[in-house]
């Protein structure tokens, strides 16, 4: 049927002699059955035709004009194939790392005690963070930070844990906790827990079995020897103030405390509490936490030989020492052995961190001052990691000395300092520590958030600095804070104050009942987010504009950093890549007075600039000469200009990256380049 399909098919054409196909039909006869003889098993055609039986393609495709075209084709679309693997495995060995979750955004550090309080009782709480998700997202923030959350007696609010492996009823259950996680991973929030490994509760089970003498917890705090009547077995000193050192009259000795005397420190020398630390990592990690803020890790091992500190003034009389300023903690701090223990953390984390897209990340606590050196150890080495970064609190100095000059050398401190391919990290405020905006003062609310979000690294807000929130006035009667019952000076009450939101009751942090824990600051009918929301020129609308773009501009967040300028009160820099014809200005004005910047010196600008961003004035657009910049004290101006002259190759004195990248345009593609 096939054959007679093709024969009556247009395409098929007679030959010259019908016998030349056995059993070929009679011209004449073209209707008549088709009866092929036995040696019928080819046919004979002119041409291939559309619809041919696969017997007339076999007898055509074995012919070199048919094949040799055939054949170049499959040699080519293998070359395709080979090329474009290669170019594939390129664009891989070529592409810079991708950045972490914790790279590309802010990370927004929150006290829960203050966040948001949702059922009414005055102290906010897991639900309360839960219900402003919302919030973060707004924010264009990716990573949260959470004060603690433990079971604790709150002998100093969470951070005198209890239990390890429970949430505290004050802020909920352990359920709210797992939602608050999964509703955060819902929303591509990554959440980062307060880790405490230094010290517990005097409450803790572990302590109540040590004091005891338990055999298998006896050694797991700091035990020395004393009596009630001298109680002190060297002239140790907390940080919060007098002696290190507690008598218990359970065991008949002292234990040692670097906080108060109701957070016992742990002794890190013992497996056994290591293990412990380890295992209670373990609990949260495989709950899904996606980090661990490392709380007060230079005090996490004392010398074992207990001998007296150095005195910072050999003549004050020993009995009168009763600060940690008054000694050098040559033995209590930074002690040999610290590194190898945040390594077995790092190597632990690392395990949970095999999953696809879910790294865990680990930052160091460490007030060092001015032993910079000392914090750039918990960076690692070239061969171990330790911290992704630890916290540099030395922006947190910044109002000490308003000034270019001042801000300038407190960048460089840190970036001449870190090791070569570290990711830095910038501090302006915390729970320790004043608010920028009352520290500062309240007109360069706005130039340090812009210095925090155009610097290289990742930038770490504390809760209200966006909307420029300030430090509350305490009374006597209303502190909270053991740290300022102790002594009124060293309360941290004022910037623990609760989060404005809106110009509502309680500042909407409380819209249940009029109770909250520390008192609102009255500003709060003017300074809340809800009022900024509505303000295109608002620090919050400011900060949410830095907060983006600072993630869609590869020069803000991979590229070079280049100091241009820094004076009496102005400080400026530019940030470039490399192929990229796009680049930025930042010119921020830290002074008491107005001040005009002169940049012509500076050839790699074009003479004129175009303003994205004034903290003064809503919106932009305006252009300026780059020969004259002018701003007002506290102003920070962005200014974005196109060329492909680079700063960085003949200054390089002056210019950091942490890992260098090219921009290709023709491809739109980002590649490693030397």
């Amino acid at each position: 049927m096939e054959l007679t399909a093709s024969l009556r098919n247009p395409g098929y054409c007679e030959v010259a002699d019908p016998g030349a196909l056995p059993g070929a039909p009679n011209p004449g006869e073209r209707g008549a059955d088709v009866a092929p003889g036995p040696e019928a098993d080819e046919y004979t055609q002119i041409r291939p035709y559309a619809g041919m039986p696969k017997e007339v393609v076999l007898l055509y495709s074995g012919r070199a004009r048919y094949r040799l075209p055939r054949q170049l084709l499959f040699g080519l679309l293998l070359c395709c194939i080979a090329a474009l693997l290669a170019l594939t495995a390129a664009v891989v060995a070529l592409s810079p790392r991708c950045l972490g979750w914790w790279q590309g955004s802010a990370v927004y550090q929150l006290y829960p005690r203050s966040f948001r309080d949702s059922d009414g009782d005055g102290v906010g709480d897991l639900k309360g963070i839960r219900e402003q998700l919302d919030y973060f997202q707004y924010l264009n923030v990716r990573s949260v930070c959470i004060g603690p959350v433990y079971r604790s007696p709150m002998s100093d609010f969470g951070y005198d844990v209890e239990d390890f492996r429970d949430v505290d009823p004050l802020f909920g259950t352990m359920r709210d906790f797992e939602e608050l996680l999964a509703k955060m991973h819902d929303r591509g929030l990554k959440l980062i827990m307060d880790f405490i490994p230094n010290h517990t509760s005097d409450r803790h089970r572990w302590f109540n079995l040590s004091r005891s003498r338990d055999a298998h917890y006896r050694d797991y705090y700091v035990w020395a020897d004393c009596s009630a009547a001298a109680p002190r077995p060297n002239n140790w000193v907390s940080v919060f103030g007098n002696s290190s050192w507690t008598y218990d009259e359970v065991r008949g000795q002292c234990y040692l405390h670097q906080f108060f005397k109701e957070q016992p420190d742990l002794n890190l020398r013992n497996p056994l509490v290591r293990q412990e630390m380890i295992d209670i990592m373990r609990f949260w990690l495989g709950k899904g936490v996606d980090g661990f803020r490392m709380g007060a890790v230079k005090h996490l091992l004392e010398a074992t030989h207990l001998r007296d500190e150095p005195q910072v003034d050999p003549n004050k009389p020993p009995e009168s020492i009763a600060s940690e300023w008054d000694l050098h903690h040559d033995y209590t701090t930074s002690q040999e052995g610290l590194h190898d223990l945040l390594r077995e953390w790092r190597a632990e984390m690392d395990v949970y961190s095999r999953e696809p897209g879910r790294y865990r990340f680990m930052v160091t606590e460490s007030y060092d001052g001015r032993e910079v050196d000392k914090t750039m150890k918990y960076y690692g080495t070239p061969l171990v990691k330790e911290s992704d970064f630890p916290f540099n609190f030395y922006l947190m100095d910044l109002p000490r000395n308003a000034s270019g000059l001042w801000a300038q050398h407190l960048v460089r401190l840190w970036m001449d300092n870190m090791p070569r391919g570290k990711w830095p990290n910038w501090v302006v405020g915390n729970h320790d520590r004043p608010r920028i905006a009352s520290s500062a003062g309240g007109r360069y609310v706005r130039v340090v958030n812009m210095l925090l979000l155009t610097l290289p690294g990742t930038p770490t807000t504390y809760y209200g600095e966006e909307i420029g929130m300030e430090n509350i006035n305490v009374t006597q009667g209303q502190i909270q804070d053991p740290a300022g019952k102790h002594n009124a000076s060293a309360s941290r009450d004022p910037q623990r104050s609760p989060m404005q939101w809106s110009d509502e009751m309680n500042a909407g942090f409380n819209n249940r009942t009029n109770v909250t824990w520390l008192p609102v600051h009255p500003d709060y009918r003017t300074v809340n987010v809800e009022s900024q929301k509505q303000d295109p020129g608002s620090a919050l609308a400011q900060y949410r504009f830095l907060s983006a773009l600072r993630q869609a501009e590869l020069p803000l967040h991979r590229g070079w950093f280049c100091f241009v300028h820094a004076d009496a009160a102005v400080l400026a820099f530019l940030r470039e890549l490399d192929g990229l014809d796009r680049a930025f200005l930042v010119v921020l004005n830290f002074g008491r007075e107005a001040a005009v910047t002169d940049l012509s010196s500076v050839a790699e600008l074009p003479e004129r600039l175009r303003v994205l961003m004034s903290t003064e004035l809503a919106g932009g657009g305006e252009t300026l000469s780059k020969s004259r910049i002018p701003t007002v004290a506290g102003e920070g101006l962005l200014m974005e200009y196109s060329t492909s002259w680079r700063f960085h190759p003949s200054h390089a004195e002056r210019c950091y990256v942490s890992e260098k990248a090219c921009y290709l345009a023709v491809i739109d593609l980002l590649y490693k380049c030397s």
